[in-house]
């Protein structure tokens, strides 16, 4: 087994995993720790070590709020160690690897974790890439920056350093990008076929590294998990980058409350007095995400990506069935019919009487924004003469557990890494057969770009047709397994894929 493998700082040892055939190699540095000078900046080299490095252990994960102190559903699933190590120095990423030797060329698989830019850590216990490991496949994960030390802004920032303004845990990110490109063939992995891929904010950022100008070349294919967050009834939201000029005045309030005259003076307070004055910022301010600084952030990435301004890649890209609803807004059955005939002009009066159950007095006209979106991007692209296949999916299995959850945000987590032995929920045969299926489907993609083939059983998956007007085929994973269907076309979809699109 590759247990050693030399990397452009120093080599480094790796553990055997559960499966002794694959190799994890964890907390291999790829950038100087961010502390000091280096907070706010741009990820800068790792200084070379002498000898063998052993890389055993995860590394600090990036400062944020502890986690396992709460009692949401999350600090139930897996943020549960309060105890897990945590510091600026934290620009590590891990490797598993099936690899006997270096020079075996195989498809590599880069994770960026979610968590609103704010929270999460390669460590989840979720995120374990030893089950696609297990199928041929070199898997990465890479930490990054959050919060306040990932994405503030400031003035003094953009005249100081006008190449690397902000957005400097995506810099992270794409820094993790070209230690891939530069090292992996040492790991058994082929550096020209590498596949990225996050979920939620993790899904996202992928969405921004796809259209960085800078990134041509370093992937060719990328998977979206809940990651295309966007309401066909407002303008803007998650996905849409802030300006330059309102992330720096946010930069400058912050300050102000750190209590700092000056970056200079900001960078000598310590990392968690830092954090415990953004907690305070953001009770009256919005928390600092993705800034479009004309250098990393050019646009807004849904866009781009429809105008084929971007990198050349094949996406999968998906969502559960009951994470994130939209719906048009209102107190009362008049303000509604209003909003109804605003929005959708006059194809109005089709749908100011929706089916029973659909008005609640406060709100109406429920959809999956993140479905319409990705079903309105994929068919869009294909009108556009795009070559590319790219694959939709829904993920609506039933859920045990006391807490009776449904299908939540982040919970096909657990199936896409075939990781729920880890989880505390009574999951059964059928969830592990879905889940096998799941990461089937995933692995296939990552080595050729279409997730159809065989399971690890030698069975043939179910057929999963590219998504466009010509095959408008959704994969189902539900509580049977994978089931692909046609989509039950509507005038009211269409409509909110119009307006998705304008």
């Amino acid at each position: 087994m590759l247990r050693i493998a030399k990397t452009e700082n120093g080599a480094v040892r790796g553990i055997e995993a559960a499966d002794p055939r694959i190799t994890a190699f964890k907390g291999i540095p790829f950038a100087a720790p961010p502390v000091g000078e280096n907070r706010w900046r741009a990820p800068q080299p790792a200084k070379n070590w002498e000898g063998t490095r052993d890389c055993f252990r995860f590394a600090p994960i990036s400062v944020q709020d502890t986690p396992g102190l709460g009692t949401d559903i999350y600090c139930r699933e897996w943020h549960v160690d309060p105890e897990i190590a945590m510091g600026e120095d934290c620009l590590y990423l891990n490797v598993w690897t099936p690899a006997k030797s270096a020079d075996e060329k195989l498809p590599v698989y880069v994770w960026f974790f979610g968590g609103g830019l704010q929270w999460g850590y390669p460590a989840e216990m979720e995120f374990d890439g030893e089950r696609i490991a297990r199928r041929g496949i070199v898997v990465v994960s890479v930490n990054y920056r959050l919060n306040v030390f990932g994405f503030m802004a400031h003035p003094e920032l953009t005249k100081a350093q006008p190449d690397s303004p902000a957005n400097f845990g995506s810099l992270d990110q794409q820094a993790g990008l070209r230690w891939v490109k530069r090292n992996i063939a040492n790991f058994g992995g082929d550096p020209d076929k590498v596949t990225i891929s996050g979920q939620s904010a993790g899904g996202g950022s992928v969405l921004s590294q796809i259209v960085c100008p800078a990134n041509r070349g370093l992937f060719g294919r990328a998977i979206v998990m809940s990651g295309m967050i966007k309401s066909p009834y407002t303008p803007g939201g998650i996905g849409t980058p802030n300006t330059l000029e309102r992330a720096e005045k946010q930069g400058e309030a912050f300050l102000e409350v750190l209590g700092a005259k000056n970056i200079d003076e900001a960078r000598k307070i310590d990392a968690k007095t830092v954090l415990q004055k953004y907690n305070e910022f953001v009770q009256t301010h919005p928390r600092f995400f993705t800034v479009q600084d004309g250098i990393f952030c050019v646009g807004e990435p849904y866009k781009m990506i429809l105008e084929g301004d971007c990198a050349d890649v094949q996406i999968m890209a998906g969502n559960t069935a009951d994470e994130f609803p939209n719906f048009i807004f209102a107190d009362s059955e008049e303000e509604y019919k209003s909003k109804v005939r605003e929005i959708f002009g006059e194809r109005a009066e089709k749908f100011l009487s929706l089916p029973e159950g659909e008005y609640k007095g406060h709100a109406s006209a429920k959809t999956a924004g993140i479905e319409q979106t990705i079903k309105a991007l994929f068919a869009e692209k294909k009108r556009r003469g795009c070559p590319n296949k790219n694959y939709y999916y829904r993920f609506e299995p039933d859920i045990p557990g006391w807490d009776n959850p449904g299908t939540f945000h982040s919970v096909d987590l657990w199936f896409f890494f075939e990781t729920l032995a880890k989880c505390w929920r009574p999951f059964v045969g059928r969830h592990y057969d879905l889940a096998r299926q799941m990461t089937d489907y995933l692995c296939n993609f990552v080595k050729t770009g279409d997730p159809n083939g065989f399971d690890l059983c030698g069975y043939r998956l179910p057929q999963w047709e590219a998504f466009c007007d010509e095959t408008p085929v959704e994969m189902r994973f539900t509580a049977d397994g994978a089931k692909p269907e046609a989509e039950q076309k509507s005038e009211f979809a269409e409509i909110l894929r119009e307006k998705i699109l304008k």
